[in-house]
Parts: C-alpha cells; sequence; structure tokens
C-alpha cells in the first residue's frame, strides 16, 4: 500500500469518477469533481501498484477543514486503506492550523460513522432528508472533531 499525496489531477477525471461511482449511489458528478481539484480544496489519493484505490477530498473555510467525499473502491473497503488517508487529513489540519474539521456522512453508513468515531469525530446534529436515496431522501449526520 502507498500513498501519494498531492492531486488527484495526477490520475485522469474518468478513473477519479469510476471510484467515485463505485463509492456513492448517488455520486458527484464529473463538473462537481473538477470544480473539488482546486482553489481551496486539497486530496490525497492512495493506489494499490498502479491502481486508484481511493481518495478524499478537503476544503478549507476559514479555520476551519471540511471533508468534502472520501471513496475506497469496494473490493479494498475494510482492509485498512481509509486509515492513511485520515491521518493525511489530520496531518493537513495540523499543518493548517485548523481549528475544526466537519463532515457530513448518511445516517444509514455505520462504517464511515465508525471510522469517524475511532479518529474523534463526534456527532453535532441531523440535516433531515438531506441525502437523496433510493426510497426518496436519507438523513446526514453533522460530526467535528475539535482540533484547538
Amino acid at each position: 500500500m502507498q500513498v501519494k499525496q498531492g492531486s488527484l489531477l495526477q490520475f485522469p477525471l474518468n478513473e477519479i469518477m469510476q471510484v467515485e461511482q463505485a463509492c456513492h449511489a448517488f455520486p458527484w458528478s464529473e463538473k462537481t469533481m473538477q470544480s473539488c481539484l482546486h482553489g481551496r480544496y486539497f486530496n490525497t489519493a492512495i493506489v494499490d501498484g498502479n491502481t486508484l484505490v481511493g481518495f478524499y477530498v478537503a476544503e478549507r473555510a476559514g479555520p476551519d477543514l471540511t471533508l468534502m467525499d472520501i471513496c475506497i473502491r469496494p473490493n479494498y473497503q475494510g482492509k485498512g486503506y481509509a486509515k492513511p488517508l485520515m491521518e493525511d487529513l489530520l496531518a493537513q489540519a495540523e499543518s493548517l492550523q485548523a481549528e475544526n474539521i466537519f463532515l457530513e456522512v448518511r445516517a444509514s453508513n455505520t462504517a464511515a460513522i465508525a471510522l469517524y468515531h475511532r479518529y474523534g469525530f463526534v456527532e453535532m446534529g441531523l440535516r433531515k432528508n438531506y441525502y437523496p436515496s433510493t426510497h426518496g431522501h436519507e438523513d446526514a449526520m453533522l460530526m467535528a472533531l475539535p482540533l484547538a
């Protein structure tokens, strides 16, 4: 397992979107993904050999960071690939002297919620009917990791 830090632009957009679409029932559009690869956004990709296994995209807004998206290809999930991504996010937060890291996660995504709890994130509330789902809409759990 090798973590590559830096822009996802080292990978073709179609490869990034393959991972995004494999991970999410309602993935970002190509336009959204492209817009989140520049400016105040930063990311880290993780590769196994030459395969893009996963990545995260985060945003810096003032003294805080927001984890916008994190993906691990389904056949690589549960094998520890999220750990270096989360550790990189925390290192970036320290480097940027962030005060908090915020995120939203589907209330039904118990695996992701457990991952975030392991890194010290706490639940802050719910956004009712925030995410589209196959059954209409689903709540988003708001979580935060205070750093300051």
